[in-house]
């Protein structure tokens, strides 16, 4: 019996070293990955100019291939392309988490930051910000269509959650139809909106926000949602232990003395308001909180206390590929970072469904 509990033991403490030493991989691929990004798009820079910008701006550090010359490099990597990434971070980072934390709440596999409506909310925002010329005023550095995207993403997320109160108890059924009723409703309103208004330059602005896009990254407007994200990403990886409870069902929570409808309100509502904020400032961008989970589940299996952690990481590396892809594909143009996420995720999520062995919420 004692040899059985030793060597469990040791079995615990390997695992534990395999999975630090793991997360230091993905945050060294992290690392790696944005100063290669840095370096593409349709004006490429050497990643050894990259760093040296990075360095020359943080420390003050001067390397041999960075001097005065290399102004215009300079003003592209700081003042465009390292906002961007660190926006690209960011957004991954918080959409993989409510991705995460959206599954085991509401208990379903396909769940996913947008479940609640709020794309279709923030999009109808959007489309009444622009298609009726109200999206010309700024306030806080929060341009007009963020802060109407914002409104109506917001006014979705409640609505849904009081759609799904009605009646008695919130349920993850009813938290799920009453976001595809919301979704459809607020659909239908923007075409609406887009049939009236009759302006094709709008409808083209429409367009490209709903597939998303990180190019409105400034040093002015990314710190907002940095500390957002951070804030959310701290709360959540505290809250391990009872997400792991939500997958076991109610049940299994009253059997413990735990309310989990109370929480459940409590992360819907944070977790609407982190995919607010992030819908505002990039529009809609898909798949990441659909498949990053997944991805993460079949590395580590479903214990949120190590997947949360695994999901912000690959959510944060996958969005700044993403988004390197979007930059790169079209020579002297840019795609929608919608439009590569969507060609990713899609055949990606359908290998996930033909795999047999690989169920939701275990590791087989």
């Amino acid at each position: 019996m004692k040899d059985i509990i030793n060597a469990s033991y040791k079995q615990n403490q390997k695992n534990k070293h395999s999975f630090k030493l793991f997360v230091v991989i993905l945050i060294g691929l992290l690392i790696i990955s944005a100063i290669l990004s840095i370096s593409f798009g349709s004006y490429r820079i050497k990643p050894s100019i990259s760093y040296g910008v990075i360095l020359n701006k943080i420390w003050g550090l001067s390397l041999n291939e960075f001097n005065d010359a290399n102004l215009p490099t300079y003003n592209v990597v700081w003042l465009i392309r390292v906002p961007r990434i660190l926006l690209a971070i960011a957004v991954g980072a918080g959409l993989s988490l409510c991705g995460t934390v959206m599954q085991a709440t509401v208990q379903n596999p396909l769940a996913e930051p947008y479940i609640l409506g709020i794309s279709s909310g923030a999009s109808l925002g959007a489309t009444f910000s622009l298609m009726l010329g109200i999206g010309s005023f700024s306030l806080f550095s929060v341009n007009g269509v963020a802060f109407w995207a914002f409104l109506g993403a917001l006014g979705a997320s409640v609505l849904v959650l009081l759609l799904a109160s009605i009646g008695g108890r919130m349920s993850s059924s009813k938290l799920v139809l009453s976001g595809t009723v919301l979704s459809a409703l607020c659909n239908s309103l923007s075409n609406f909106i887009i049939s009236i208004a009759s302006d094709a330059e709008g409808m083209q602005s429409v367009k490209f926000w709903t597939m998303g896009s990180l190019a409105a990254a400034k040093w002015g407007n990314i710190g907002f949602i940095t500390i957002i994200v951070c804030i959310c990403c701290i709360f959540f990886l505290t809250q391990g232990r009872l997400l792991n409870l939500m997958l076991m069902g109610d049940e299994a929570s009253i059997t413990m003395g735990l309310n989990l409808n109370i929480y459940r309100r409590i992360y819907m509502v944070i977790t609407s308001l982190l995919t607010g904020v992030l819908v505002a400032n990039c529009g809609i961008i898909g798949f990441v909180g659909l498949i990053i989970p997944h991805i993460s589940r079949s590395i580590v299996g479903p214990d949120h206390k190590k997947l949360m952690i695994v999901s912000i990481l690959l959510g944060s590396i996958f969005l700044v590929w993403a988004d390197t892809f979007a930059r790169i594909i079209i020579p002297n143009a840019e795609l929608s970072i919608g439009i590569i996420t969507g060609l990713v995720g899609s055949p990606f999520f359908v290998y996930i469904l033909l795999r047999k062995s690989f169920g939701y919420g275990d590791k087989r």
